[in-house]
């Protein structure tokens, strides 16, 4: 047993036994993700040891109290933004305690008063908040860069004496509105995309036959990455001269001219083999991202495929998460093309009407520096297309004109990207020209197979021409190529069950939704109607008039995009069955297909 003076830090996941029964293993994979990516190198960039862990918190000890602030703040603000487009029910939130106190340790536990401060003071921070005693805050205050608020003396459970205690003002700051409202004008400026190096991977195995396995791997990792227009992929001749080396990550780095590298290892043991793969930002040794993939070895090329097909399918995700990071911590004036598109991304993903223009404004800037940058094109297609789809404009068939336009002009700066195939069948898919929308699908695909929001448009495009089984395999692979995709796609998935006359599959996709929009409220209505279910037919047709009591079927079918006209049918009958107030006549079901 030893004792000394140590900042001990104690963290709490909010309201963990409620998400663990809501979605066990979606909560254990999610937590266990910000683990990997945010937590334990926050932990490990300030010299902390964790002691202990729990299902819903953990214990760990820093040789300094700057240290401790300093990793938590940085779990908490960067939480928040991964947390800006999560359902309030589904996400994943801290609180956060941090003293300064004797403590004792003994068999790889800490004890003592320094410990129960640490703990209590956790439990009366707020959600998303740190709270420290004044022992922390004598030490960092002036020191960092960080204000408090006092919290006055707190009587703590089981604490004989108050707590003098205080909470860390956290930085507020955002990437919604990055751009000055009137930039300087600027030259011309080609866009910066994040360089990416893929080592060669180890051979663990022993065995110099599976040799060709791993560089194999590392191999198809490199081309399927060079799909990916945001990427900028150094070749294999250049990585491959490390095969074999034990080097510095950071000075490969440096040569290369990559800030991000791909390292992993493939070990085989008997009839199971394991590979794993790390995403290392070079310019400051940290790890954004890390993977264990353990597969029997039934056939050892299939295993080469689904693994390289699951690895190039996070990658770009983890390192556009870790660009929007740095981009926070930039001064808004420096925004280079490149920057301020992927910026635009992030906006656009938020769904709603004043981040959508903020977006409209940020990929224009991004083409006025770079005016042939094929990206920036089709994503300002991307958002204007979303602005027509939630009726955020006043002449949506115009709108759709300029988002046509702005996908066609990327398709002549480059016709070989997968986003500006994807649209363009999208848009095709609008106008019903389903042939069209097929080809672009298809070539789409051929640029990038990996691609989650390529693969589930395919699935889109066979609802609508009712290959509904096709549908659902196409929506169910792109899910399982990107386990955080959008929640949108369980939407996709439920019309893809009705159309197939699936209707409990169908009710159990839309569940995962946390609300639905009038559309999904009508097809969870005809799920019902088909089920013989009246009373929750019932129940769902007031949750509709409550919604949106002007809600018509003329604004349904505005929704829809049956090539079928049995199609279109099928989702009316089950419609009048649950009781839905207004019915069309065969004609003009016939009238609603191009």
């Amino acid at each position: 047993m030893t004792q000394r003076l140590a900042a001990v830090l104690a963290a709490d996941m909010v309201g963990y036994s409620r998400l663990m029964q809501a979605d066990e293993a979606g909560t254990i994979a999610r937590l266990r993700t910000h683990r990997l990516e945010l937590i334990d190198p926050a932990i490990t960039d300030n010299r902390g040891h964790i002691i202990k862990t729990t299902g819903d918190g953990m214990l760990v000890e820093f040789p300094s109290v700057a240290d401790a602030v300093q990793c938590a703040v940085k779990v908490q603000t960067v939480m928040k933004r991964r947390n800006r487009d999560v359902a309030g029910d589904q996400r994943i939130e801290f609180r956060i305690g941090i003293n300064l106190g004797d403590i004792i340790f003994e068999d790889g536990d800490i004890f003592g008063d320094g410990v129960n401060v640490a703990a209590r003071l956790e439990q009366l921070a707020g959600t998303g908040q740190v709270c420290v005693s004044a022992a922390v805050y004598d030490q960092v205050s002036g020191r960092l860069d960080l204000s408090f608020q006092d919290l006055g003396e707190q009587h703590l459970k089981n604490m004989k004496r108050p707590v003098q205690a205080y909470q860390v003002n956290l930085d507020s700051s955002d990437v919604s509105n990055p751009l000055p409202e009137q930039p300087e004008p600027t030259s011309i400026v080609s866009a910066v995309k994040p360089t990416i190096a893929v080592l060669p991977f180890d051979n663990l195995s022993g065995d110099p036959e599976q040799e060709f396995f791993v560089d194999g791997l590392t191999e198809d990792i490199l081309t399927e990455l060079s799909r990916r227009h945001e990427l900028f992929v150094i070749s294999r001749n250049s990585t491959f001269v490390y095969k074999g080396q034990a080097v510095n990550l950071r000075d490969v780095g440096e040569k290369l001219g990559a800030q991000y590298l791909v390292e992993g290892s493939v070990r085989k043991s008997g009839q199971r083999l394991r590979v794993t793969v790390q995403l290392i930002d070079t310019t400051n040794d940290a790890h954004i991202w890390a993977e264990k993939y353990d597969r029997t070895l039934d056939d050892i090329f299939a295993i080469q495929d689904e693994v390289t097909a699951a690895i190039v399918a996070t990658l770009p995700g983890r390192i556009e998460a870790q660009q929007q990071d740095q981009l926070a911590r930039k001064k808004p004036g420096n925004l280079a093309a490149y920057e301020c598109l992927l910026v635009a991304k992030v906006l656009h993903h938020k769904s709603n009407r004043e981040d959508n223009k903020k977006a409209l404004e940020l990929v224009d800037r991004a083409i006025e520096l770079d005016p042939e940058y094929a990206h920036a094109h089709v994503w300002r297609g991307c958002i204007l297309g979303q602005a027509w789809g939630y009726g955020w404009c006043e002449d949506k068939e115009a709108m759709l004109g300029q988002a046509q336009k702005s996908s066609e002009r990327a398709a002549q700066f480059d016709d070989n990207d997968a986003d500006i195939h994807r649209l363009l069948a999208a848009i095709d898919i609008l106008h019903h020209k389903f042939t069209r929308s097929k080809y672009h699908q298809e070539r789409a695909l051929e640029l990038n197979p990996n691609y989650d929001l390529v693969v589930v448009q395919m699935g889109e495009l066979y609802t609508w021409t009712g290959e509904a089984e096709k549908g659902v395999e196409w929506i169910t692979k792109a899910m399982r190529l990107n386990p955080h995709h959008p929640l949108r796609f369980w939407s996709h998935l439920g019309k893809a069950h009705f159309t197939g006359k699936n209707y409990q599959e169908a009710l159990q996709a839309f569940d995962h939704l946390p609300s639905l929009d009038t559309a999904q409220q009508a097809f969870v209505i005809a799920c019902h109607g088909w089920l013989g279910n009246k009373h929750a037919a019932e129940r769902q047709l007031q949750t509709l008039d409550a919604l949106d009591p002007e809600f018509s079927m003329d604004q349904l079918l505005a929704t829809l995009h049956y090539e079928n006209e049995a199609d279109l049918q099928h989702l009316c009958t089950g419609l009048e069955m649950a009781g839905w107030p207004q019915q069309l006549s065969d004609q003009e079901i016939a009238g609603q297909l191009y």
